[in-house]
């Protein structure tokens, strides 16, 4: 685990504590850190500079694009803490973000199981999704991705 896991590590606690209360991800806290991180990643691995580079921009893209299709279901905090996953995880923000989205879709699962369609209307913080998917990111992403391509290759 290196600095910019660690500095991930110790962002995932207030943003996921004030996206809880507040449904709010703050840029004070993750914009800079996804600038920290992003540097502290290429300076680690500068023969692969590009990589944390276009996982940050496809991870903060992908949700971009889903806040782009529907503005309400998803705010601009999760795109900019996606920025940050994809920053500091490089290619493991893809198994980071599998994990987030079906967590987060087996939570709704539940929801219209209890509440019926009126469920649909109840507002979830993404933000401690996304925490989840990048603490399995960070155990076990290189892992998973490693297997991944083995399968296809």
């Amino acid at each position: 685990m290196g600095v910019g896991a660690a500095l991930l590590a110790m962002v995932l606690v207030p943003v996921v504590a004030i996206d809880l209360e507040h449904q709010l991800i703050p840029d004070v806290i993750v914009l800079p850190a996804a600038a920290v991180g992003l540097a502290l990643e290429i300076a680690a691995h500068p023969d692969h500079w590009w990589v944390p580079v276009l996982a940050a921009l496809g991870a903060g893209g992908f949700l971009f694009a889903l806040w782009l299709a529907y503005p309400g279901g998803m705010g601009l905090g999760d795109v900019k803490f996606a920025l940050l996953l994809g920053a500091v995880l490089g290619v493991a923000v893809i198994p980071a973000l599998g994990v987030a989205f079906a967590a987060g879709a087996l939570l709704g699962i539940v929801m219209i199981a209890r509440h019926g369609a009126a469920a649909r209307k109840r507002a979830v913080p993404f933000g401690p999704f996304l925490a989840a998917g990048a603490l399995v990111a960070l155990v076990w992403g290189s892992t998973i991705v490693h297997w991944y391509t083995n399968q296809i290759a």
